[in-house]
Order: structure tokens, then sequence, then C-alpha cells
């Protein structure tokens, strides 16, 4: 398989660390969508950054659908060998956890760099044909990265935008 056929298979995952008030609704309507991408775009492939947060919630549900769907992979695209170092005892076991379970697990930069994590982004939608984000601030990271994947025509759906159609 060709790495542009592999990228059609893809979604990357991008958010915030922080879920205000409304955890149990992203996690529902993120369940929703990654199901959508299996069966309706044939999604094979979940690209997430292994931090707190979003991505998070991402990597769980993308691990628990693979009993029902055991064809997905969940590839971890992290910035530096070190991102857990300033994180609680909690969060790094949750995080040893996570990467022992990911099916693929790539690092961007062996040591912390000032730009690590803007290229672990860029890498997760280089290799994706579909994004979906919880975005509700409009500066930082997780706004870049969604236009980033705007701009690379890829497919983006941002659950905090789901949310509030209602």
């Amino acid at each position: 398989m060709t790495r542009e056929d592999k990228r059609a298979l893809t979604c990357c995952f991008t958010g915030h660390r922080q879920i205000v008030d409304e955890y149990l609704t992203v996690k529902e309507i993120l369940k929703r969508e990654i199901i959508r991408l299996i069966e309706s775009e044939g999604v094979r492939y979940f690209g997430a950054g292994g931090a707190i947060g979003f991505d998070k919630i991402c990597s769980s549900i993308v691990l628990e659908l693979r009993e029902k769907y055991p064809f997905i992979k969940l590839i971890l695209v992290l910035p530096c060998e070190e991102q857990d170092k300033y994180w609680n005892d909690g969060e790094k076991a949750y995080y040893r956890e996570l990467k022992a379970k990911a099916d693929k697990v790539v690092y961007v930069s062996k040591e912390y760099t000032k730009d690590c994590m803007f290229r672990r982004n860029r890498h997760l939608v280089d290799n994706s044909r579909f994004c979906v984000c919880y975005c509700r601030k409009r500066n930082g990271g997780t706004e870049y990265t969604m236009n980033y994947a705007l701009e690379r025509g890829l497919e983006v759906v941002n659950i905090y935008d789901e949310i509030n159609k209602k």
C-alpha cells in the first residue's frame, strides 16, 4: 500500500487538553463520528498526539472500538520521548499503558525542542485525509492545526461546533 493509499484511510485528532463542562457530550459525538468514518469512509488508521484531554478521549474510544472493528489501528505520533515529564503519576501510568496498546508509536523528536509539538501536529495532518478536532478557542496549537488541515484539503469535523449546533 502506498503512502497516499494509507493517507486516504487515515484520520488524525487534535484538540484542547481541557474539556470544559461537556466531557460526556464530547465523548458521545466523537464516538459516533469515529464509527461513521470507519463504516462510511473506510477509515482504518487513527493518529493521535498522546496528550492529556482530547487526545486521551480519542485514543480511548479507538481502543474500545477495536473490539468491534479489529482492523482499525491506533497510531501515536508523539512530539518527543519525554512528553510526560511533568505529568502526575496517574497521567504517566495511563500514558505508558496507551503506548503499550497502540499499534504504532512515532516520535518526531528524541528530545523536547521548541517546535516538536508543531512538527507532531503537521505530521498528523500531512498523513491524514480526515481531521476530527475539538477547537473552542480561536488561538493556539489546536486552532493552528485545524486551519492547517483545512488548508491541506482534509475533511474537518470540529466536535465543539457539532455540540453548539443544538
